[in-house]
């Protein structure tokens, strides 16, 4: 009993040492002026919730709402008898909300195929420096899509169902410096219904997109989506877009050009039938303006 009792005295003892040194050392460092480092998320790799045409790994912060009008002509080598493409255009009016840091949702209306869109992005894993740091975030995105044409066979039995596509995407990115970002998106998309009995349902793709900043307020940005399975054997084609995003106090404008002509994820990966390289180009622009709607919250990120 009596070396049971030694022994644990000599247990407290060293106990009561440690945590009065661990104080001493807390003390010391406030006096220095030290502080415990923190984790502190890294934020604006991309200055827009997306890139061009695809979802970017930046989120809209909580009680914010951006009003997003996507704009897009026909295409440039059509020449002066259409204007060069400027008598045609097709538009997407979309609105996306901040919910939580990382966390968002949003609607959006298109006049291609008069489509109804909404969608959900959640980032699990977000980029940040300090204790138990990520080097990269992770978002995962679900949409939903709707044609709202007119059945093209009203004779025949139509089902609601064969209106809707879905899309599930994984965007993996990384601000590398303060004027460099690139990102990753394997993407599927669902088809309820296809065009032919020789068309897949799920059609699997995987895109690239990056911004690379030039001045204070202009980047050049682009992005790339290659499909992999489900490519139909010809009159579709990989969707390209290259260029510039310009910040504007609450505005941020981009002005790109792509051969794509639908601006959601079925739209654009599934139904893209220009060719980049041979001219079947169109110009157009994305102007975004991000209202506060909610309570604004403050948090330590790293610009």
């Amino acid at each position: 009993m009596k070396s049971l009792f030694i022994n644990s005295l000599i247990v407290l003892l060293g106990l009561f040492t440690s945590f009065t040194l661990f104080a001493q050392q807390e003390d010391l460092m406030k006096l220095l002026g030290e502080e415990k480092p923190e984790k502190v998320r890294v934020k604006y790799a991309f200055k827009s919730p997306r890139v061009i045409n695809g979802h970017s790994i930046e989120f809209l912060n909580p009680g914010t709402m951006d009003f997003r009008i996507l704009h897009r002509f026909g295409e440039l080598n059509q020449g002066y008898k259409n204007f060069f493409g400027l008598d045609q255009a097709s538009m997407r009016m979309g609105f996306d909300f901040g919910i939580l840091q990382n966390l968002m949702v949003g609607v959006g209306r298109s006049t291609y195929k008069k489509e109804l869109d909404a969608y959900l992005k959640y980032a699990p894993i977000r980029q940040s420096t300090g204790p138990w740091s990520s080097p990269v975030t992770v978002a995962l995105v679900s949409g939903i899509t709707m044609d709202g044409l007119p059945w093209s066979d009203p004779d025949r039995k139509n089902f609601f169902t064969s209106r809707l596509a879905y899309y599930f995407q994984a965007i993996i990115g990384r601000k590398f410096s303060e004027g460099f970002s690139l990102q990753v998106s394997p993407t599927m998309v669902h088809k309820n219904l296809v065009q032919l009995q020789t068309d897949v349902n799920n059609i699997y793709a995987i895109g690239v997109g990056g911004r690379l900043k030039l001045s204070k307020r202009i980047a050049f940005t682009w992005d790339y989506h290659h499909v992999i399975i489900g490519m139909p054997d010809s009159g579709y084609y990989h969707p390209v877009s290259v260029g510039f995003d310009i910040e504007t106090g609450g505005h941020v404008f981009q002005l790109h050009f792509s051969n794509a002509t639908g601006m959601n994820e079925r739209a654009f990966i599934t139904e893209t039938t220009g060719q980049f390289g041979k001219g079947d180009i169109r110009f157009g622009f994305n102007l975004s303006r991000v209202f506060q709607i909610g309570k604004k919250k403050r948090i330590k990120q790293v610009e």
